[in-house]
C-alpha cells in the first residue's frame, strides 16, 4: 500500500500507533485543532466533512484556510475529506491539497456500494489520494454506526479486496453524534477485523467512547480515530459561556477556539498512548 507523503508525515504506517482526525466546521475549529496538536507535539489530520462543505457552499475556501494553517504548523498536519457522498468532490479535493478522502457509499445496496467505491478508489488513487470507505447498511451515514450494527470480518476482507480501498471504517460499537461517553466497543471484534483486513481500520463516532476504550481500540488495531462531536460540545459550551450579551463575538470565539485546543491536546495524548487489551499478553 502506497502511503502519500502527507499521511506518512502524520504517522500513518510509521511509529505512531494511530492517527487522529478532527472535524473542522469553521476556521476557529481548524486553528484550535492545530494549536492543540502543537501543544501535544503530535501530528494531526484536519477533517472536513461533506456536511461542512455544504455549510460553506463549497470546498475550496475552507480547504485553502486549512492548507495555510497546515503549512505554517510546527507539527505535521494533513487534510482529509470525510463522509463524502460525491465522486466529483472527492476528485476535486485532490487538487486542493488533500492527502486522503473518505468516499461514503454506505447508503447504497452492497453491490452498488462496491462498484461505486471501487471506481472512486481507482480514480482517487491515480490523483494521489488515500481512499477510505465505510462498509455499512442501506440508511446512509447512520448505517454502519447505528446502535447494534457490527462489521463482519469476512465481509470486510471481501469488500476491501473488491474495492481496493486504502482504509476501512468499521462498526464496532460506536455511533455518530454521541454527547455522552457511554459506547462500549467490541475489542475482540476489532482484533478479528485487524487480522482479517489488510488495510488500516478507522473508528468513527469516537466522541462517544471514553479514554480507556479509545486506548484499548488502538491497541487492538484501530489506526485512525475520528473525533467531531466532542469538539463541537467544547466549542459551543465555551461560546455560550463567554458570549453573554456581547455584540463583538471575538472574545467568545477565542474562548471556543481555546477549548478546542485543550480538547485536542488531551485526546491526542490518549490516542497516542494505547494500553494492551490483555495485560497477560
Amino acid at each position: 500500500m502506497l502511503i502519500p507523503p502527507a499521511l506518512a508525515a502524520v504517522g500513518l504506517g510509521a511509529s505512531l500507533p494511530s492517527i487522529a482526525a478532527f472535524n473542522v466546521i469553521t476556521l476557529e475549529y481548524a486553528e484550535g485543532i492545530v494549536a492543540g496538536a502543537e501543544r501535544a507535539g503530535l501530528p494531526v489530520l484536519l477533517s472536513i466533512s461533506h456536511n461542512a462543505v455544504r455549510f460553506h457552499g463549497g470546498l475550496a475556501p475552507i480547504a485553502a484556510a486549512c492548507r495555510a494553517l497546515a503549512d505554517d504548523a510546527s507539527v505535521p498536519v494533513a487534510l482529509h475529506l470525510d463522509h463524502c457522498e460525491s465522486e466529483d468532490l472527492v476528485l476535486e479535493s485532490a487538487g486542493l491539497g488533500f492527502a486522503s478522502a473518505m468516499f461514503d457509499a454506505s447508503m447504497l445496496p452492497y453491490a452498488e456500494n462496491v462498484a461505486a467505491t471501487a471506481r472512486v478508489a481507482a480514480r482517487g488513487q491515480e490523483l494521489g489520494l488515500w481512499i477510505e470507505a465505510e462498509l455499512g447498511e442501506i440508511g446512509g451515514k447512520d448505517g454502519a454506526h447505528a446502535p447494534g450494527v457490527r462489521t463482519d470480518p469476512a465481509e470486510a476482507a471481501a469488500f476491501v479486496a473488491a474495492t481496493g480501498v486504502d482504509a476501512l471504517a468499521v462498526a464496532v460499537g460506536s455511533s455518530h453524534a454521541m454527547t455522552s461517553q457511554t459506547a462500549e466497543l467490541d475489542i475482540a471484534l476489532i482484533e478479528r477485523l485487524a487480522a482479517a483486513v489488510p488495510v488500516p481500520l478507522v473508528l468513527h463516532g469516537s466522541s462517544g467512547v471514553g479514554a480507556d476504550g479509545i486506548r484499548a481500540a488502538v491497541a487492538a488495531g484501530i489506526r485512525k480515530v475520528n473525533v467531531g462531536t466532542q469538539l463541537s460540545a467544547a466549542y459551543t459550551n465555551a461560546l455560550r459561556s463567554e458570549l453573554g450579551d456581547r455584540v463583538d463575538p471575538r472574545r467568545a470565539l477565542a474562548a471556543a477556539r481555546d477549548a478546542i485546543a485543550a480538547e485536542v491536546a488531551q485526546l491526542l495524548d490518549v490516542i497516542s498512548s494505547p494500553v494492551p487489551t490483555d495485560p497477560e499478553r
